[in-house]
């Protein structure tokens, strides 16, 4: 099927709504989360309450993917709703023409044009030019860094920014963060708002309150008590946004997306910060589960059920298209979206997967998953060797560890997710920076 057919079959209809019935729309990103560190996936040592809250009180994905294990691609599909590797976006990048391609529409330019005040709050990691600052790719209001990590504490690396200006930014990364996404909450309540809240938090350099560090005194290892305080403060700063909503009556009519951008960075070669991702195996930059299946849950009072497990797959690409839904905002076919409306997949009964299949490349590491089965190649660096991995087959409702390969016994499903994935390459394009280039 062509790309113009699957996104006219995949995107349901918004139906148009009023300005006074328009949802705000809250996207809250952590970066470089363990999938075992949150409390509604069994987490003991580090205690989430507002998220564990959220995901209660809400939907929450048991296969909730993002489309790539690093940090900038995962945004840049995140903001577009199109796989990164479309436009070329397929690693992270530096120098003054990588950031996200001029080209692409972001869901913030779309929701500014349905009439939403617009905020972006934390890590941008889209560009450092001009050109792509975030204030022209559609939200009115800015605060946060440009580059893909920062010290925590004030005084050291790249201004934080307010719009263009140094902030010259005096508290704990974290609490900042939190303090400047209530204070756009308590100026926008009067009109639909997007507020897209990308933290830092837990990604390295690994900086913690001594406040913060004392509650974790039973931790002994010292990298994995500064994590629990680091998480510790993004869980309090999402609580602190969470009750400004409850209190200005916003709450009810608010729809809330939190992911991590990435699985936790367990292995070489990567920024290791602490973090765990069992029961799934691989890390941040590889393919496995480890490096994509992330926390993930969405919620919106009275359109998605509360305390829902939702197991079939879905993408941080489905973000974009669910929210203009919710917004009113008529889905155009050459938009050309990858991702899907969850809306109907979650108010009623599930009658169909949201997606048939999802696909991964990053560099000369691959994935599909179809089903309960998910073809990968992956950085063997994983299992202590070097290059890429043989295409492995592994069933995940049997093996969610990715531990014993299948492809030898069932060459037609190698078969079947291999031509699926090369059908679905056939609409990528080569990368534009980093590996892979040629």
């Amino acid at each position: 099927m062509s790309r113009l057919a699957l996104a006219v079959v995949a995107l349901a209809v918004a139906v148009p709504v009023t300005a006074a019935e328009k949802p705000n729309i809250v996207v809250i990103v952590g970066d470089d989360m363990g999938y075992a560190d949150v409390g509604f996936h069994g987490c003991k040592d580090i205690p989430t309450p507002n998220l564990d809250a959220l995901a209660k009180a809400d939907t929450r994905f048991t296969s909730g993917y993002v489309s790539g294990p690093y940090c900038s691609p995962t945004r840049a599909g995140l903001l577009t709703g199109r796989y990164q590797t479309r436009f070329g976006h397929e690693f992270n990048g530096n120098g003054p023409e990588v950031g996200l391609p001029l080209s692409e529409t972001t869901i913030a330019d779309r929701l500014k044009t349905a009439g939403y005040a617009t905020a972006w709050v934390g890590k941008w990691h889209l560009g450092g030019a001009d050109k792509f600052h975030p204030q022209k790719r559609g939200f009115d209001t800015a605060f946060g860094f440009l580059g893909g990590a920062h010290p925590y504490f004030p005084g050291k690396g790249e201004p934080i920014l307010r719009g263009t200006k140094d902030a010259n930014e005096t508290e704990y990364l974290t609490d900042a963060f939190g303090r400047e996404a209530v204070s756009f909450v308590d100026k926008n309540k009067a009109k639909p708002f997007f507020l897209y809240l990308a933290f830092n938090a837990v990604h390295t350099p690994m900086h913690a309150t001594d406040e913060r560090l004392k509650k974790f005194a039973d931790i002994k290892d010292n990298q994995r008590r500064t994590y629990a305080a680091m998480m510790w403060a993004m869980d309090e700063a999402i609580g602190k946004l969470l009750a400004k909503l409850k209190e200005e009556k916003l709450d009810k009519n608010t729809l809330i997306v939190f992911f991590s951008d990435n699985g936790g960075p367990t292995m070489q070669g990567t920024s290791v910060n602490g973090s765990v991702n069992t029961p799934l195996r691989g890390s941040k930059r590889t393919t496995l589960e480890g490096g994509v299946r992330v926390p993930f849950v969405m919620s919106w009072p009275g359109k998605i059920p509360a305390g829902r497990v939702f197991a079939a797959p879905v993408i941080q690409l489905d973000v974009l298209p669910t929210a203009l839904a919710a917004a009113g905002v008529e889905i155009k076919a050459d938009w050309m979206l990858d991702g899907v409306n969850l809306i109907p997949h979650l108010s009623g009964p599930v009658l169909k997967d949201p997606h048939d299949a999802l696909f991964w490349r990053f560099g000369q590491q691959t994935a599909a998953r179809k089903g309960d089965w998910k073809l990968v190649k992956y950085d063997a660096v994983a299992d202590g060797g070097k290059g890429t991995s043989p295409a492995r087959l592994y069933n995940l409702a049997d093996d969610i560890g990715e531990k014993t390969d299948l492809a030898a016994k069932h060459p037609d499903k190698v078969k079947e997710l291999q031509g699926a994935w090369d059908e679905w390459n056939k609409g990528n394009v080569a990368p534009l920076w980093g590996g892979g280039k040629k």
